[in-house]
């Protein structure tokens, strides 16, 4: 239809705004609710405009796109709107609108920043659920999956100087995210085993992949993702715990929408499920024990927040029965019950949250008498709580009717309906005691008595879920042919006439109903006996499925702890030891096993009869004396410059042997190195002889013989990949390619920026996440500094050095440009250049401090390497718009009338990695700098006052 708007275009306008909105918010104040909620109403109108097509019960209509991400292995963002992903669609939209609202009124004092931060973390997290609810790619959905949980951890901890948030939210994270690793293997068995990773392709033929050898494992991980997300037993406990986070996001994340994302899938994966009855038990089983034990506690507690939170436990388990029992009765029953629940949980959690904000108190009995004080509140409460218990005309008494009938339909009939009746009753009890104890009990108390008054934002989210609650139960028509019953075809698979109505006459349900209210009802009456009854329960708590959380996460923390006690000695050497030790072995076996399934070398004769080159045979002695000098030497100085000119030899290797490029990265390597060690490193000797670690540097006959085999290990290992014929397919490739299609001489280059530019945008991130690293880890107090500000010269370097150092660096910084605009024809490029102009600057912060040389730059390091990685990004960005494919280089002619030049976004991306490569290298510079400029003025203050406590202790 004309006005239907693409998803595709709702979803990236979703993340587009929510990401906006932490810059935009701030600027609105205390407005920034009404604003930001123009965003999730905005997105809610155009899921409506798509409802009219829906709503049909003759046939199943979805809406479809797809957007090609990675085509050659079936990953794309295939997009699916059908009724039940539109029940969600609107949930998820239409009570963000509110909820942001609501976050606004919530935090009226809290600093701008601080608000819009929170509101912004809201919306995130509603496009992430957005992209999970309409993915049909299970490894895009998978991918929003997690990202609702990392956004729920930031949620959940939002009050970060609170350690139980803290440790709610860290619980919260490991749970889900590690059961979304679970759903992530079961989804790669899926895809693999289906052929196809589309999960509308997967639930069409389910024989295929019941049939799978892998289908035990496959379901056990998606039903751990699943239970983990939906909070089953046994993993139930976090979300109680969650209610540390700020009310609106619990009446968001907790009730409405992400504990609901494990529902969703299982009901989605339901036709594979169901093939195997064993599968459909186990659902079965979780479910009836989740409800119990969420009903259990929830007369245990005696929180506003908990008892609501338990009671959503036990409603998710209610949910889990329903998706194991068989039948389009089930399918109303899950879409009915999914719609009431939102709306009556969410105006509770409102609700909840009203009364602790203005009473600070957290517990159901320490309030009351709050009519008077918050009547638009208490009316919404009586409401909701209504729809909670299930009486009529609300749409919650509808839901259980049908809920209760698919019950009845049940295998285990007697069990299931029992454990529904029962836990039914403590949720009426819950309902009610919530909606009478805050309101109608005690002394009634006045506006004076609390911390505010009733306030338009905070009281309108729970207002209008209240009243669609009994709006949508009146005119049941509306869910029956708008969202119920479009959710419900859409689970059942197949078209059924949809009845959800408010009356259906006398029926085993109704009167299963008003035992559910009635013995709610008692439970009410008798509440404070039931919670006494309910501790003398006490023991059962021995047996918590938290507790055993807690044994594996401090047994985990424990056996780091003395990991880190044994491997993390602080002692270089055996790190190396450890690890040439480890890879030795490991060759060792390698060769073993390799060479006993094979007849050993290849011709060896081949390389014995090529010529010796006599000047590559002195340059690899060098080495090899290098590497020596190096071991034995006493001096770090000494061992310094050995290493250099070790690396210098093999640079020479390599240029003879026909790489330059590897040549000239190795040179600058090696420069690098010895400048930024000589400059900064030379102090450690004293240092690691006052730790301890070793005082002196000698030949040692255990290094050398472990020397030895690994030299002779990797030798043999080598030669028999030397004596192996060498397939020339590949080269033969870049080498016939690289100038037709990209349109350089140089492979090398022409490789890093061009065919394999990805996995060189890899490289440089990591170049500028370690240099970020190190920045945040050696971070310096600016008073701790000394005068120097950062500059590690103590005495005054050689004047010679002094005055030519400017002379060396313009002569570097040339070449550095130099190479790197000739890279793409001729030895050279972004790397070589960044090196060699990181180099440049180190020799001028050897001999005029690194400050000076950092003003040289002109920016701050972090920033000039966040330049060049926006630059190499947008560099692919016109490929992948009119080739469908990032980093896909344009060219194109530049006519100078006398001459054309080639030019291409290459260039830019070469110039991405330049920056990134510079601004990394002198980040880690700068920071190594003040640190060994520090603990010279350390050393200097203690040899002139003596040393003290404090800086013993530093």
């Amino acid at each position: 239809m004309p006005f239907e708007i693409s998803l595709a275009t709702i979803l990236i306008v979703a993340f587009a705004g929510s990401i906006a909105s932490f810059f935009i918010l701030p600027r609105f104040g205390k407005l920034s609710g009404p604003v930001a909620a123009l965003l999730p109403a905005g997105l809610f109108a155009a899921f409506i405009a798509y409802l009219p097509s829906l709503a049909t019960d003759e046939q199943i209509v979805t809406h479809t796109q797809q957007v090609n991400w990675v085509p050659s292995i079936d990953v794309n963002l295939a997009l699916r709107l059908d009724g039940f992903s539109m029940l969600f669609a609107l949930l998820i939209t239409g009570i963000a609108a509110l909820v942001v609202l609501y976050a606004a009124a919530y935090y009226p004092d809290e600093k701008a920043n601080e608000r819009a931060r929170f509101i912004a973390f809201i919306l995130l997290f509603m496009s992430a659920m957005l992209g999970a609810v309409l993915s049909d790619n299970v490894i895009a959905l998978f991918i929003f999956w997690e990202m609702t949980s990392l956004i729920s951890f930031m949620l959940i901890g939002f009050k970060s100087t609170s350690a139980a948030a803290r440790k709610a939210a860290l619980q919260s994270l490991i749970i889900t995210a590690g059961g979304g690793l679970a759903l992530f293997g079961g989804l790669l068995i899926a895809g693999m085993e289906a052929g196809t990773f589309s999960l509308s392709a997967m639930t069409a033929d389910p024989e295929g992949l019941a049939a799978s050898p892998w289908f035990a494992i496959m379901v056990a991980l998606i039903l751990l993702g699943a239970f983990t997300k939906s909070a089953q037993f046994p993993f139930h406990f976090w979300l109680p715990n969650a209610m540390q986070a700020p009310t609106p996001a619990s009446a968001y994340l907790h009730s409405a929408t992400m504990v609901k994302l494990g529902i969703y899938l299982l009901a989605r994966f339901d036709p594979v499920l169901s093939q195997s009855t064993t599968v459909l038990n186990i659902m079965l089983g979780f479910g009836l024990v989740t409800m119990l034990v969420a009903a259990y506690n929830a007369i245990r507690t005696d929180g506003l927040k908990s008892m609501l939170a338990y009671s959503t436990v036990a409603s998710l388990g209610i949910l889990v029965t329903l998706i194991a029992l068989e039948g389009p009765g089930a399918s109303i029953g899950v879409a009915g019950f999914i719609l009431a629940h939102a709306l009556y949980k969410a105006a509770l959690f409102f609700s909840a949250g009203i009364v602790i904000h203005a009473t600070g108190k957290p517990k159901v009995a320490d309030v009351h008498g709050l009519l008077y004080v918050f009547p638009i509140t208490a009316a919404a409460t009586v409401l909701a709580s209504l729809s909670m218990a299930g009486l009529p005309p609300f749409i919650g008494f509808i839901a259980k009717e049908y809920v209760i009938e698919a019950k009845l339909e049940a295998s285990f009939v007697f069990l299931v309906t029992a454990a529904t009746v029962v836990v039914n009753a403590v949720l009426v009890a819950v309902a009610g005691v919530l909606a009478l104890k805050p309101f109608f009990t005690g002394p009634m108390l006045k506006k004076s008595d609390c911390i505010h008054g009733e306030t338009f934002g905070m009281s309108a989210g729970p207002a209008v879920l209240a009243i669609l609650g009994i709006a949508l139960g009146v005119f049941a028509d509306i869910p029956q042919f708008l969202i119920v019953g479009p959710a419900a075809i859409a689970l059942n698979g197949e078209p059924f006439y949809v009845s959800f109505e408010l009356w259906a006459g006398i029926t085993p349900m109704l009167l299963l109903s008003i035992l559910v209210v009635a013995v709610g009802g008692v439970f009410i009456w008798q509440w404070g006996r039931l919670r006494r009854l309910v501790a003398h329960l006490a023991p059962i708590e021995k047996l918590s499925a938290e507790r055993g959380y807690y044994f594996l996460f401090d047994g985990l923390l424990a056996l780091s702890k003395g990991t880190t006690r044994t491997v993390q000695n602080g002692s270089m050497r055996s790190y190396v030891v450890t690890t040439i030790g480890v890879v030795a072995v490991a060759l060792i076996y390698g060769i073993v096993v390799g060479f006993a399934g094979t007849n050993g070398f290849g011709d060896v004769s081949a390389l014995v009869t090529q010529p010796i080159r006599p000047y590559l045979l002195i340059v690899c002695l060098l080495v090899a004396a290098s590497a020596v000098v190096a071991s034995i030497s006493r001096s770090l100085v000494v061992a310094v410059v050995a290493v250099g000119l070790l690396g210098y030899g093999i640079a020479l290797v390599f240029l003879m042997n026909g790489a330059p490029d590897l040549a000239l990265t190795q040179f600058s390597v090696e420069t690098l190195f010895v400048v930024i060690v000589m400059a900064v490193l030379v102090k450690l000797p004293t240092i690691a002889i006052r730790r301890g670690d070793h005082g002196r540097f000698d030949f040692r006959p255990g290094d050398a013989l472990l020397s030895i085999a690994f030299a002779l290990t990797v030798f043999v290992v080598v030669l028999s990949i030397a004596t192996k014929p060498f397939d020339l397919t590949v080269t033969q490739y870049f080498a016939e390619r690289s100038l037709s299609d990209a349109f350089g001489r140089n492979v090398v280059n022409v490789i890093l920026v061009d065919f394999r530019a990805l996995d060189t945008l890899g490289e440089i991130a990591v170049v500028a996440f370690a240099a970020i690293s190190v920045w945040g880890l050696l971070s310096i107090r600016k008073t701790a500094l000394p005068e120097t500000s950062g500059d590690s010269t103590v005495t005054m370097p050689s004047l010679i050095f002094v005055t030519t150092a400017r002379f060396f660096f313009v002569i570097m910084i040339a070449v550095s440009i130099f190479v790197l605009f000739r890279g793409h024809n001729e030895p050279g490029g972004g790397f070589i250049g960044g090196l060699i102009a990181s180099a440049g600057f180190a020799v001028l912060a050897l001999a005029l401090g690194v400050n000076f040389a950092q003003k040289r730059l002109w920016l701050h390091p972090i920033v000039v390497m966040g330049i060049g990685l926006v630059l190499a990004i947008v560099s692919g960005l016109p490929g992948a718009w009119l080739n469908g494919s990032f980093l896909t280089h344009q060219w194109g002619d530049l006519n100078l009338g006398f001459t054309s030049i080639k030019i291409g976004t290459t260039m830019i991306f070469d110039l991405g990695v330049f920056l990134t490569v510079l601004g990394g290298v002198l980040a880690f510079m700068v920071r190594v700098q003040q640190q060994n400029a520090l603990v010279i003025h350390r050393e200097k203050a203690t040899a002139e006052t003596g040393p003290t406590l404090q800086g013993v202790q530093q």
